[in-house]
């Protein structure tokens, strides 16, 4: 995040600071109270992530909600993605997670859900932003507020409906070994009961969702020096890295190599397509190894504007059987309509086990390609300019322009957007070898700062 630290990010999402300076209880108990007040009371589900910080959000966010009447469901600590399905379990009207995601420990935010328990839309979302920015909360009586129960069941829920999704059976007869860092986020937990379950010797890293984080957060290969080695260290066969709100999915090898997050959506998609035939609906900018894995099936790819809400409002208009972004987030309806790591993983160890080959055999199976990323600081008003330059260099080019513009070729494309948070451009390519998106970054990028 670029923002300073005094600075809170207010959006159809919700909330995100730094807790204590640009986040404090005043905007996470009147952001609760406007989405109380949006929902006109009615349940609502309660979780957060291991972030310390979390406690006291919690209590901030559970006198907005019931203030406005609402019955708060509260499930404690507990991954993102079973907060979404807790919704459709107790026909709750919305959600509230507190979590600021992957980013460091000093942040916290909220992150808002709906009644099908799906991250809000946008226009949903600025709905209840209006409420927040004019303060217009709705102020039940006295014998009206909203009361607290304890929901300490719903992970449960969320192991036993990723079982019904997988073959318990050829998993449990590989006993795999899985190495899991959740490197004390919310997903240690139910990743070792999943794991539990199909049959797997599990080494866990980061087990205690306690929000003392062992390495930065974020997912990324930069960020795994400490845990790269531990895969052949305890001769796992693949390993499995978590965020730690537990929405993202990275994966290693059983060599210890970092397979990453983009390929995590690949090989899930290409074990849905042989349970069902159907549908796909990926973001903007991810890898197109998901198009040709598709293409091979002979289902149709389609492309959303990035952002999870987007994604699933794409995969509800095609009925899509599986979706996703490439940030390691796979998003099967059959749970839930939030990134979800634990069908995710149920999905590629029931891979392997039906492939009989190690990861990195399946993964060098795939197309393969290298996704390269540019930032540019650029004014939002100059875009439409650089993105008519780029249209004219490349009149034959296929172009989609509903998020950015994104130009594709047979065997490589660029995708240009703004950033939602920070006055850049995002330039993002991807093509056959490393040199060839760099090439066609560095072109994008010299063609948009030119504008």
């Amino acid at each position: 995040m670029s923002a300073s630290t005094s600075e809170l990010i207010v959006s159809v999402s919700g909330i995100r600071g730094i807790v204590g300076e640009g986040l404090t209880s005043g905007p996470a108990l009147a952001f609760a109270q406007a989405l109380g007040t949006y929902l006109q009371g009615g349940k609502v589900v309660l979780s957060r992530d291991s972030r310390p910080s979390g406690a006291m959000l919690r209590h901030a966010v559970i006198a907005g909600l019931t203030s406005a009447g609402c019955e708060v469901h509260d499930l404690a600590i507990t991954p993102t993605p079973t907060v979404g399905l807790a919704i459709r379990n107790l026909n709750a009207a919305g959600g509230i997670q507190i979590s600021a995601s992957h980013n460091p420990s000093p942040w916290n935010g909220l992150k808002l859900f709906g009644s099908d328990g799906g991250v809000l839309s946008a226009a949903r979302g600025k709905e209840i932003k209006d409420l927040y920015d004019r303060s217009a909360f709705r102020h039940a009586a006295w014998d009206k507020l909203g009361e607290l129960t304890e929901c300490r069941t719903a992970e449960d829920w969320h192991r036993e409906r990723v079982l019904q999704l997988v073959d318990i059976v050829r998993i449990r007869s590989q006993k795999f070994r899985v190495l899991l860092d959740a490197n004390a986020g919310t997903g240690g937990p139910l990743g070792k009961a999943v794991l539990d379950a199909l049959g797997c010797e599990s080494t866990i890293l980061g087990g205690k969702p306690d929000g003392d984080f062992q390495h930065p957060p974020e997912p990324l290969a930069e960020n795994l020096t400490t845990v790269l080695p531990a895969v052949r260290e305890s001769q796992s066969s693949i390993g499995f890295v978590l965020d730690p709100d537990a929405d993202r999915l990275a994966l290693l090898d059983e060599q210890g190599r970092y397979i990453g997050e983009e390929l995590t959506l690949a090989l899930g998609v290409l074990h849905r397509l042989k349970q069902q035939k159907g549908d796909v609906v990926i973001n903007m900018s991810t890898s197109r190894v998901v198009e040709d894995l598709c293409r091979r099936a002979g289902v149709k790819c389609h492309r959303a504007a990035v952002g999870e809400a987007n994604v699933v409002e794409k995969m509800r208009e095609v009925n899509a059987v599986i979706g996703g972004e490439g940030n390691g987030g796979v998003i099967d309806p059959r749970v839930g309509w939030v990134r979800d790591p634990f069908i995710g993983m149920g999905l590629i160890l029931d891979l392997m086990a039906e492939e009989q080959k190690p990861l990195s055999e399946i993964v060098a199976s795939l197309p393969s390609y290298v996704i390269v990323k540019d930032k540019y600081q650029i004014s939002r008003d100059k875009l439409p300019q650089a993105n008519a330059l780029l249209e004219k260099r490349w009149p034959n080019v296929r172009t989609n322009k509903i998020d950015g513009l994104r130009l594709d070729w047979d065997d490589r494309w660029v995708h240009v957007r703004p950033s939602n948070t920070e006055p850049i451009v995002r330039v993002i390519a991807e093509a056959p070898t490393e040199q060839q998106a760099q090439a066609l970054c560095k072109e994008v990028g010299a063609v948009v700062m030119g504008a």
